[in-house]
């Protein structure tokens, strides 16, 4: 059950406001009675009550008298307050992740080989966009067969999103596929690719026969392959991630022949 503490605040000054719209204009002592707030209490729970804009005090009369704010004002209020003070907190959460990013980033790279799966569409999504977000220079991917990285559905829309994160770091992509995967999208999936990506100075798509298979090559390092689904070539079974840099060289070397070969393609045009 939701309760004003849940907004911030104390038990004793929940009380005092809900005696507070119950009786009307009233006095501390009478108010200490109503609410079951400690006669020794009252007059700082009122004072707090003041302070958030949830109460206001006739001070002319003799003794001085209390009324409750409005129930929507004061939960508005209390709204702002609460809102405010969560920002607060996330920027100042912000300002530690930033601290430990650099501190934590300025350790020496791993050299040693280390590799990891994930199995299951949705784990496969997941680690495939965290190795995306890992880019600092340059991100290959290769599609020789159907993959749910470029469907119409939220993984494709998903993988987009973190391409163009990793365009505005100044990462650079290179996207090479077959033609007759290219005949297979939908013109959906050009249209966001070329709204969303293609005009961008770092971004090119080529196309090449023969390839097979779908990976992505992150930072010259680290290898991410996809295994299809046999029951639904279009879905990811697994992904593979493989941080090994003596692998990831023999696939740039593999790679950079195929690329220069390949066929420049605009979606738009295809």
């Amino acid at each position: 059950m939701a309760s004003l503490r849940d907004l911030g605040l104390s038990e004793y000054e929940a009380r005092a406001y809900r005696a507070l719209l119950d009786a009307g204009p009233t006095t501390a002592k009478e108010l200490s009675r109503a609410s079951e707030v400690p006669m020794g209490r009252i007059y700082d729970v009122l004072s707090s009550l003041e302070t958030h804009n949830l109460a206001r005090s006739q001070s002319a009369s003799r003794p001085k008298k209390y009324v409750a704010v409005e129930p929507e004002t004061a939960l508005n209020r209390l709204l702002d307050d609460k809102l405010a003070e969560l920002e607060e907190q996330a920027n100042q959460y912000e300002e530690i992740v930033d601290e430990l990013t650099e501190e934590l980033d300025a350790g020496e790279p791993v050299e040693e080989g280390f590799w990891t799966a994930a199995v299951g569409a949705e784990e496969s999504t997941d680690l495939l966009v965290e190795r995306l977000d890992a880019a600092d220079e340059q991100i290959v991917m290769v599609a020789g067969d159907s993959s749910a990285q470029f469907d119409i559905g939220d993984v494709g829309e998903l993988v987009s999103q973190h391409l163009e994160a990793a365009l505005d770091r100044g990462v650079e992509i290179s996207l090479l596929m077959t033609p007759d995967l290219v005949e297979t999208l939908p013109p959906s999936v050009g249209q966001r690719y070329t709204e969303t990506l293609s005009d961008h100075p770092k971004f090119e798509v080529r196309t090449a026969e023969g390839l097979q298979g779908t990976f992505n090559l992150i930072d010259d390092v680290e290898v991410c392959i996809e295994v299809a689904n046999p029951l639904n070539p279009g879905e990811a079974f697994a992904m593979i991630d493989m941080k090994d840099p003596e692998f990831a060289a023999g696939v740039r070397e593999t790679f950079a022949p195929r690329w220069e070969a390949a066929e420049p393609l605009s979606f738009g045009s295809s």
